[in-house]
């Protein structure tokens, strides 16, 4: 698993743009700014919607009063999937990457096997501050939690 002080591996992922999917290397995303990033098991998934996603957008101006460039949010989904998603619920403060292949997932090793509820491999509920494209903080919840992943938490850590 990937630790503070770590830097991103390097991977591809699809931003999800309002002319649709971009694909973007990781250390090109994450270069020269600093990106507070938050990663759900899904899109439209019941915690992911009524308090991850929101709790970021309703968060997007103090995070970016305290350094953050940049708020993106990764999942296990694609990029038209993301899009649609943030269209519903999110924001423009809110950057979509999607992790179709669970790619990302993987070489942080934060992948989670969500077989037993038909989701397949997805990535853990996480979230990390990542600075000119190494770790400064990385927050990963327990299964079923909803707390170290938070807007509210990482607003304290900055």
């Amino acid at each position: 698993m990937i630790n503070k002080g770590d830097k991103i591996p390097e991977v591809n992922l699809v931003k999800a743009t309002e002319n649709g999917p971009e694909q973007v290397s990781s250390s090109d995303y994450f270069a020269g700014k600093k990106v507070a990033l938050f990663s759900v098991p899904g899109a439209y998934t019941p915690t992911c919607s009524a308090k991850h996603l929101p709790g970021y957008v309703e968060k997007a101006e103090e995070l970016k009063a305290k350094g953050v460039d940049e708020i993106a949010c990764t999942a296990v989904n694609d990029a038209f999937v993301l899009g649609a998603w943030n269209k519903d619920a999110g924001s423009e403060d809110v950057t979509m990457l999607a992790d179709g292949n669970g790619d990302f997932a993987k070489a942080v090793g934060l992948e989670m096997d969500g077989s037993g509820f038909g989701l397949g491999t997805r990535g853990q509920r996480f979230s990390m501050i990542v600075n000119d494209g190494v770790v400064e903080e990385l927050n990963v919840e327990a299964p079923g939690d909803f707390k170290v992943s938070a807007a509210d938490y990482m607003l304290d850590q900055l």
